[in-house]
């Protein structure tokens, strides 16, 4: 398991000016991944540092050991290469970054200028070769305010407190394109007894934190929970986009389908479980009444720190917003520690049958919802199913996505004695089905 050390010292300071802002990103005690190119040039993978991204493997020559083969990996357009290395070089990277970017040594500035380009200046692209994309419902506020839209005297499900609900997306669903096709599917509108294959007309976001697989699990042998953050290589932002009219006529018996797998969006930059040490927190309090776990649920360090502090916040700016000049509108903050299942429940769950994980496979926290209207992570939630639409600052009335509109997700963990540390931007455009076609 990752632990405090040098890397976290919030008294480091960076040669790169940017990475020392107060309000940055990518402070030096972050360097999260990202997979970059520049025109002509091939994708590998870059660290952000400030606004600027390092190409790893171009100083490869300069490091030892484990951490010459991990920046060696980073020739590769994506992370699972480095992945594959396992987590001690992984660790020696990091350690390996942190101290060639640090003011330290600043004699190390000269040699690594020519492999620093302005992250402004280069394409950023999906960082993960993804095999295997798992959705949970993790958020007990979601899943009630979402319950509660159909099932007003009973909206908790009875399976939701003993185990972490979840189902299976496409992975080739999963990218980082900024423009997302408005879904085309089967709804059946009011009044009508037969459903129509029309537009989506009720799109949504949804507001959730990635967690990315960097060691594979065995076949038949489940993941204990104690174990769990140890084959957690990052953590992305997440948007899983959703049509709630198709959901509505498809999702039942067997639950989500085509209501989610036309698009998924992830941040680009993948924060590493090692940056995120400082930010681990208890997880959240079940509550006197909650059902005693089974075994295979249940770690007590676990309960100790298995959440994770980390601020999600939503803004959305409609094409008039934009043609106005103005900035985006935000809609509501949230954070992940409020989740009712931890990330080392999610995966000890998913592989409690057998089944396994490969290095690679993305598991998303379902929609992250506070207790209210302000940290809900959906429209569904906010405008309480379309019935209480929520004004712009344009005058506009929004109850779901129209086409322009442009959502923005943010993160980042801020804890007193630490440097704040943060995950970019997950961002969408709406487009029309024609614009697709």
């Amino acid at each position: 398991m990752s632990k405090l050390n040098a890397s976290h010292d919030p008294a480091l300071r960076s040669w790169v000016e940017s990475a020392d802002a107060a309000d940055t990103d990518f402070s030096i005690q972050n360097l999260p991944f990202a997979a970059f190119s520049r025109q002509g040039e091939p994708i590998r993978i870059g660290v952000g540092i400030g606004d600027q991204i390092v190409d790893v493997s171009a100083l490869s020559e300069w490091f030892d050991g484990d951490a010459r083969a991990a920046a060696r990996a980073c020739a590769q357009p994506v992370l699972n290469c480095l992945m594959l290395l396992g987590t001690p070089a992984r660790q020696a990277l990091r350690a390996a970054l942190s101290e060639m970017l640090s003011t330290r040594q600043v004699k190390n500035a000269a040699k690594v200028r020519d492999a620093l380009y302005g992250q402004d200046d280069v394409q950023l692209h999906l960082p993960v070769r993804i095999g295997g994309y798992t959705d949970f419902f993790s958020s007990i506020e979601h899943a009630e305010n979402a319950g509660r839209l159909f099932r007003p005297n009973a909206p908790l499900l009875p399976n939701y407190k003993h185990l972490p609900i979840a189902y299976n997306g496409r992975a080739n669903s999963v990218g980082c394109a900024m423009e997302i096709a408005r879904p085309a599917g089967q709804i059946r509108v009011d009044g009508e007894d037969k459903p129509c294959y029309l537009p989506s007309q009720r799109l949504d976001y949804e507001v959730e934190l990635g967690g990315y697989i960097g060691t594979a699990s065995q076949p038949g042998r489940p993941v204990q929970v104690g174990d769990a953050w140890d084959y957690f290589f990052g953590f992305s932002l997440l948007n899983d986009w959703s049509a709630r009219d198709i959901q509505a006529w498809e999702y039942q018996p067997l639950g989500p389908f085509l209501a989610k797998s036309f698009a998924t969006s992830v941040s680009p930059w993948v924060v590493t479980v090692d940056a995120l040490v400082p930010y681990r927190v208890a997880a959240r309090d079940r509550g006197p009444e909650a059902p005693t776990l089974l075994p295979h649920l249940h770690d007590a360090a676990d309960r100790v720190a298995g959440g994770v502090n980390v601020s999600l916040e939503l803004h959305v700016r409609s094409a008039r917003m934009v043609a106005e000049g103005r900035s985006p509108m935000l809609l509501s903050q949230g954070n992940a520690s409020t989740l009712y299942w931890t990330f080392a429940q999610m995966l000890a769950h998913h592989t409690s049958n057998g089944s396994a994980v490969d290095a690679g496979d993305l598991l998303g926290s379902g929609t992250v919802s506070g207790a209210d209207r302000g940290a809900w992570g959906s429209l569904l939630e906010i405008t309480r199913g379309g019935a209480d639409p929520l004004i712009l600052p344009t005058g506009e009335l929004r109850t779901f996505l129209a086409d322009g509109d442009e959502v923005v997700i943010k993160g980042f963990c801020e804890r007193q004695g630490f440097a704040r540390i943060g995950f970019g931007q997950c961002r969408g455009v709406i487009h029309s089905v024609a614009a697709r076609a």
